[in-house]
């Protein structure tokens, strides 16, 4: 985390600094408060301790509100002391961190609200660098993580299938190179590809771009004898509707790569 905030530190500040703070502030102190102004969920506040600190150890941060906490406008978040020029110089660069992972744990939060019976998952659809932070925002929102990278899990996509020879083949190369230390997913375009990837003993069968009535037929095929994953056009107006279908679970890439984000304020007392 440390190099990343330094990175984002750098970013902003150069070699040179916060040359508006530094011109008109020296040593003077005062008291900020954090505080809300849309509703939602709270997330990011280790990494905002984090940005103050690497600016000014000397900065304190008192969080009066945690992670997965729900919010509302007017919501005093954190009191914030130290130096006025050191503060003003992290505010921005801890407000985008904080700002960004809230909107992700917010909008998390609207999905698992409306997918009763189904579990709400991520992608890896995450900006480079952010992908565990982004992550760690969809568990606030109420969210489980899919895989955290190539390298946790087998995902068998379509394009795998496809320069494979299709699915029994796919399967049997990584059973060949791998045995059973992976759980293997495979991505599924047809209710045909449905009945061959549960042949071939797939953990998890994802359904991609089906249609509800589809994917109810696909669940009533696996039978409980693999997991089922919805994926692909998920959106809040299909959420309740995929959910009846019957799926373990719904992966929404749009979590974390079509994110709004929260607005904070930062004040002097």
């Amino acid at each position: 985390m440390s190099s990343l905030i330094k990175l984002t530190l750098e970013e902003d500040l150069a070699d040179v600094g916060d040359v508006t703070s530094k011109a008109i502030f020296t040593d003077e102190t005062d008291i900020f408060h954090l505080i809300s102004k849309n509703t939602g969920v709270l997330c990011g506040t280790d990494t905002v301790v984090e940005v103050f600190n690497e600016v000014d150890p000397g900065i304190s941060v008192k969080f009066l509100k945690n992670d997965s906490e729900e919010l509302v406008p007017g919501t005093i978040i954190a009191e914030i002391s130290g130096t006025v020029r050191s503060i003003l110089t992290a505010e921005r660069t801890a407000l985008n961190f904080l700002s960004h992972l809230s909107g992700i744990a917010t909008k998390t939060r609207d999905f698992t609200r409306l997918a009763k019976g189904a579990v709400i998952l991520d992608t890896r659809k995450t900006i480079p660098g952010l992908r565990r932070l982004e992550k760690y925002a969809v568990v606030c929102g109420g969210g489980q993580n899919h895989r955290m990278g190539l390298y946790d899990m087998v995902m068998i996509k379509d394009n795998h299938i496809d320069a494979a020879g299709g699915i029994p083949q796919a399967v049997q190369r990584i059973r060949d190179m791998w045995g059973s230390t992976y759980r293997i997913e495979v991505e599924t375009r047809n209710l045909e590809e449905v009945r061959t990837a549960l042949e071939c003993g797939a953990d998890r069968i994802m359904l991609d771009n089906m249609s509800s009535g589809m994917m109810k037929e696909a669940v009533a095929i696996v039978g409980g004898a693999a997991e089922t994953e919805a994926s692909g056009n998920v959106n809040l107006e299909r959420i309740a509707d995929i959910a009846k279908t019957g799926v373990d679970f719904i992966s929404v890439g749009g979590l974390t790569h079509t994110v709004t984000a929260f607005d904070f304020s930062l004040r002097k007392m």
